[in-house]
């Protein structure tokens, strides 16, 4: 089996897709609106999505395990999510103010209760725009201009945050002293020199770089779980939070992917570890745009216009459709949902299940599969050795994992290649044994034609 082959029978199969994204590349630029939209030889084109369904211009069907980005907890057009944007659209009579309005009051509320390190909290438009104003906080609150990120983690296309995210054997350097490789072509420089990268999961060379460097890092950025499902160990979340408390280096976690999805509380009560401030998004918006800064008073207050008329003293911080009417409604309806008992456990009960079903189809057709993950999300890596942090991910067998995408995308399953799985309320026990029908109809289509 070539892979080549199968993208040509993918292509042959979506002759509409294929059309309609020759035509786009001439007025879109490479036919996409995100660069991570594409994959080749040409993404599916889809017109409409139904619980946990996608359709595409051909009329094909896939289980949805994309989500948004994982944004969709509740699944596409849940009734609870419709009916709260219907309501608030009634009620409140616009889609956006361009002002405080009351929803903003009950999103802030049950983000206090499930997220103990909320004192305060910001709403942005995107999960993008949170970790840049998190980030701009920690620079005031310090004094200090460097970060700190960890290789191979992801905080949105803002340049201080594009370095090192996919970085290359022969440009990342050493494990114990990782190199800034910028992710972006047009990104300045002061962004690489002002930005320290951190080996995830290594805390012998984590602490020594953090100490060494410590007068000139504001804050440490981090995904609590890499790309959403590489787990960080729990020591070393624990030793993090004690020696960036000692330092005077403000910890903020990007729970953009982990928010709701990890434990409703996030990949922070799953640790049992209280960051200094948190970015979340979304599904914070139950499918609407949507970011949050929450974290401490001290810090969060920097940003308030009541701190000082003088516009130099305060942290500056706007947006037209901050926390925008039908943005609330929608993430106050899924998170309400999830917080009904039962709701998110059954969620993370058929998680397991499917990956379990998944595991076992890999032992059965003795393929090189595993998946990885914790909560709602997890990725399907094609190797068996251990996953922990960015370099292992070299141990995946990408052209594998590719050509099993493509599998599953003709057997009617779709997460985009080499993208993680993210479940939902949406996900039952028709879509999990469909998807299980998928697998098993790929793995035995690989055992019986190995990938050349």
């Amino acid at each position: 089996m070539k892979l080549s082959s199968l993208q040509d029978t993918f292509g042959t199969k979506r002759p509409n897709s294929a059309a309609f994204f020759e035509r786009a590349s001439h007025t879109i630029s490479g036919g996409v609106n995100g660069n991570l939209r594409y994959f080749a030889p040409f993404p599916i084109i889809f017109e409409k999505a139904d619980a946990a369904s996608l359709i595409d211009l051909d009329g094909h069907r896939y289980v949805d395990y994309l989500l948004s980005y994982g944004a969709l907890m509740l699944g596409h057009a849940h009734p609870e999510v419709l009916n709260a944007v219907q309501r608030a659209w009634t009620e409140q009579g616009t889609s956006s103010f361009g002002a405080t309005h009351p929803l903003e009051m009950e999103m802030t509320d049950e983000l206090l209760a499930l997220y103990p390190s909320f004192d305060q909290v910001r709403f942005t438009n995107s999960g993008l725009e949170a970790t840049l104003f998190a980030l701009r906080l920690a620079t005031a609150h310090t004094g200090k201009a460097c970060i700190a990120k960890f290789e191979g983690h992801y905080h949105g296309a803002h340049d201080h945050v594009l370095q090192s995210v996919n970085p290359t054997a022969d440009l990342y350097g050493t494990t114990q002293a990782p190199k800034s490789v910028p992710e972006s072509y047009g990104t300045p420089d002061y962004y690489r020199d002002h930005t320290v990268i951190l080996p995830f999961n290594d805390w012998e060379a984590c602490e020594r770089i953090l100490t060494e460097k410590a007068g000139q890092i504001c804050a440490v950025i981090m995904e609590p779980l890499l790309s959403g499902y590489i787990a960080a160990d729990r020591a070393f979340m624990k030793n993090l939070r004690e020696l960036t408390t000692q330092l005077g280096i403000v910890l903020i976690f990007d729970e953009v992917k982990t928010g709701f999805r990890i434990e409703v509380g996030g990949a922070q009560a799953f640790y049992g570890v209280e960051p200094d401030l948190t970015a979340l998004g979304k599904v914070a918006g139950g499918g609407f745009p949507i970011g949050v800064v929450g974290g401490k008073r001290a810090i969060m207050e920097l940003s308030s216009p009541l701190r000082s008329p003088k516009k130099s003293e305060v942290v500056f911080h706007s947006g037209t459709f901050n926390g925008n009417p039908l943005s609330i409604a929608a993430g106050l309806a899924t998170i309400r949902y999830l917080k009904q008992p039962g709701n998110f456990e059954r969620i993370v009960a058929n998680t397991h299940e499917l990956r379990s079903g998944i595991d076992a189809l890999a032992k059965q057709y003795d393929l090189p599969f595993q998946t990885l993950g914790e909560g709602t999300i997890f990725n399907v890596m094609a190797t068996r050795e251990p996953i922990g942090h960015y370099r292992d991910l070299g141990k995946n067998n990408g052209q594998l994992r590719l050509a099993l995408d493509f599998l599953l995308m003709d057997n009617g399953v779709y997460s985009k290649p080499l993208n993680r799985f993210s479940m939902s309320a949406a996900h039952g026990p028709a879509e999990i044994q469909k998807t299980l029908d998928a697998f098993e109809k790929s793995m035995a289509a690989l055992k019986q034609d190995p990938l050349a």
